[in-house]
C-alpha cells in the first residue's frame, strides 16, 4: 500500500480468531480513513428465544453462546437471575463457582497463546507448523489446556456446555477427597505455566500504545473473575492528565444495576454485532483493562511472574498498554488461575447443600463477570411466575469491537507515516495481528484468508501553475 492514492484493502476471512469475521480499511493520501471489523455471521438471537423461558434455564441455555467460554455465560446468567431473585449465594458455593471459573480461565487463555496467538511472533502460518518447529511449547500448552478443562469436567460434567450448574450452586458437589487427584495436575500446570510466561516474554513485541478507557470489574482484595463493581480507568489525555503519564489514572466505579446506564449499544451497517460505548466513546475490556485495574490484586506468585515478564510491579500500579504484550498478560493470568485454583482446593469444605433455593419472584436482575476476553453483562427481566419478559446479554467482543477498529487505523497510519511500504500480503498479516491482540470470539471458524485489494478511481489534482 502507498501513500498517494486511494486504496481499499478487503480481507474476506480472518484467520486464528474464533468466528467469521473480515476487515475493511480505506486510505486515501495516506490517511487511514476507514477501519472497520465486519462481524457477518447470523444473529444468534438468544435474547429473543430467552424470553418466555422458566428463569431456571439461562444457565443452560446462554452456556450454547460460545464453545471456548460456556462458564462465563452461565456465572453471569446465574448472578443476573439470582439478583432479580434476591438471592446471594456465598461459602463454598460460591467458592466452587469461582474454582469452575479457573478452569475455563486456564483454558481459553492458553488455547489463545499457544494455538492462536503465539504463531504471530514466530514467523509461522499456525498451529500445525509451530508444533514441527516448537513442538516441546505447543504440548506444554496442551498439558496446562488439559489441566483446566479437568477442573470443568469435575465441576461442570464435562469440559464444553458444562451441564452441573444450576441457580444456587450446582446440581452435584465434590468430597473434598474428590479434588486431591485434581490439585496434584493443577500443581504440575503451575510449572508449565511459569514455563509459558517466560517463553512469551522472549517474544519480538512492536512499539504500540492504546489510550482507550479501559473497563473491567474490580474486587479489592482478589483479582476480579466472577464477582466485583465495574471500575472505570479514564485514558490519557482525560482530566488534564498528560498523555505520557505513568502515574495509576483516576478509577471511577458504578454498579452492576447501572450498567444500562453507562454502557448503550448501537447498531452499525457493517457488522450484526452491536457495538458499545461507554459514555459515548470507545473502550477496551478484557485483560489489559483488568490487569490495569486490579493487577495489585494478583496472587505473589502472579506478581512475580508480572515483574519477570516484563509488565512492571503491579502492585505499584503498573499499566500495560502495548496490545502486542496481552499475550503476556494473559500468561500471567492463567497462571494466577491455576494459583487460586489451588487455594481454594486447599480451603474447600463440603457444603451442607449443593445449591440454595432461588425462588422466583418479579423485578429485573443485573450480573456481570470476567470472562476470559472480559466484562461480561446479563440483564433479565422476571415476572411474578418465574418467566422471562426480558433478557439482553452484552458480550466482550461487542464492546471492543469500536477499539480494535481504532487500533487497526492507528497500526496503519503509523506504518505510512514511518513511510514504510508494506505489500498487501504484509499489511495484511499486520492488520491479523492486530486483530488477535484482543482475542475476539466471534463464534467458532477455521478459515483461510480470502484477501482482496480493489484500487479506487478518483480525480488527481493539477499541480499549481509555476
Amino acid at each position: 500500500m502507498t501513500h498517494r492514492g486511494s486504496r481499499v484493502l478487503h480481507v474476506g476471512s480472518l484467520a486464528r480468531v474464533e468466528g467469521e469475521g473480515a476487515l475493511h480499511l480505506t486510505v486515501d493520501d495516506g490517511t487511514v480513513t476507514g477501519a472497520e471489523l465486519r462481524i457477518y455471521e447470523p444473529p444468534r438471537f438468544f435474547e429473543a428465544f430467552l424470553r418466555g423461558r422458566a428463569y431456571t434455564e439461562p444457565p443452560d441455555i446462554t452456556a450454547r453462546v460460545c464453545g471456548i467460554c460456556p462458564v462465563a455465560y452461565q456465572m453471569s446468567a446465574c448472578r443476573a437471575v439470582e439478583d432479580a431473585c434476591g438471592v446471594t449465594v456465598g461459602g463454598q458455593l460460591a467458592a466452587l463457582r469461582r474454582l469452575l471459573y479457573c478452569g475455563e480461565w486456564i483454558e481459553s487463555q492458553i488455547l489463545h497463546i499457544h494455538l492462536l496467538h503465539a504463531p504471530d511472533f514466530l514467523g509461522v502460518d499456525g498451529a500445525i507448523e509451530l508444533a514441527r518447529t516448537q513442538r516441546g511449547h505447543v504440548e506444554r500448552g496442551l498439558r496446562i489446556k488439559q489441566a483446566g478443562n479437568a477442573i470443568l469436567e469435575q465441576l461442570g460434567g464435562r469440559a464444553i456446555h458444562p451441564v452441573n450448574v444450576r441457580l444456587g450452586g450446582f446440581h452435584r458437589i465434590p468430597a473434598a477427597g474428590e479434588l486431591k487427584p485434581l490439585a496434584e495436575r493443577l500443581r504440575r500446570a503451575r510449572d508449565d505455566a511459569w514455563e509459558t510466561v517466560r517463553w512469551v516474554a522472549g517474544f519480538d513485541f512492536p512499539e504500540a500504545g492504546l489510550d482507550h478507557t479501559l473497563l473491567a470489574l474490580a474486587e479489592p482484595g482478589r483479582y476480579a473473575i466472577d464477582s466485583g463493581m465495574p471500575t472505570v480507568m479514564a485514558s490519557p489525555g482525560e482530566h488534564g492528565i498528560p498523555a505520557a503519564s505513568t502515574a495509576p489514572l483516576p478509577l471511577r466505579q458504578f454498579p452492576v444495576y447501572a450498567f444500562p446506564a453507562e454502557v448503550t449499544e448501537k447498531q452499525v451497517p457493517h457488522s450484526t454485532a452491536l457495538q458499545a460505548t461507554l459514555g459515548g466513546e470507545r473502550y477496551l475490556t478484557g485483560s489489559l483493562a483488568r490487569y490495569a485495574i486490579s493487577g495489585r490484586w494478583l496472587s505473589p506468585l502472579a506478581q512475580e511472574a508480572a515483574r519477570e515478564g516484563g509488565l512492571g510491579d503491579p502492585a505499584a500500579g503498573k499499566v500495560c498498554r502495548n496490545p502486542f504484550r496481552s499475550i503476556v498478560v494473559r500468561a500471567v493470568e492463567a497462571l494466577y488461575a491455576i494459583d487460586e485454583a489451588l487455594r481454594i482446593i486447599d480451603a474447600y469444605e463440603p457444603p451442607s447443600r449443593p445449591y440454595v433455593d432461588v425462588p422466583p419472584r418479579a423485578g429485573t436482575g443485573h450480573g456481570a463477570t470476567e470472562a476470559p476476553r472480559g466484562l461480561l453483562y446479563h440483564r433479565y427481566t422476571l415476572d411474578a411466575d418465574g418467566l422471562i419478559t426480558a433478557a439482553t446479554l452484552v458480550p466482550p467482543t461487542s464492546q471492543n469491537q469500536a477499539a480494535i477498529e481504532d487500533d487497526l487505523r492507528r497500526l496503519v497510519q503509523s506504518r505510512l507515516d514511518a513511510g514504510v511500504r508494506d505489500t498487501e500480503a504484509e499489511l495484511t498479516a499486520l492488520c491479523e495481528r492486530g486483530i488477535r491482540n484482543h482475542d475476539p470470539c466471534i463464534s467458532c471458524s477455521a478459515h483461510f484468508l480470502d484477501l482482496t485489494v480493489e484500487a479506487v478511481d478518483r480525480p488527481r489534482r493539477s499541480p499549481p501553475c509555476p
